[in-house]
């Protein structure tokens, strides 16, 4: 599994970090999100998923 944050979508909600906090990450210049690796580390799909499924701006894709 691959996940992505769609950087003009982002809005810097923060719900993604609450969702997977080792996953997502915020920048210190403007708190909107990113992944530093795209690929989601086994066992931790669920995670990704709901981070996904609770981003209100659907910033985020998984593959």
């Amino acid at each position: 599994m691959r996940v992505r944050v769609v950087e003009d979508k982002c809005q810097g909600h923060g719900l993604c970090r609450l969702s997977g906090p080792d996953l997502f990450y915020a920048r210190e210049e403007d708190g909107h999100a990113y992944v530093k690796d795209e690929n989601v580390p086994a066992g931790r799909e669920d995670e990704a998923q709901l981070a996904a499924d609770s981003c209100p701006e659907l910033a985020i894709e998984i593959d």
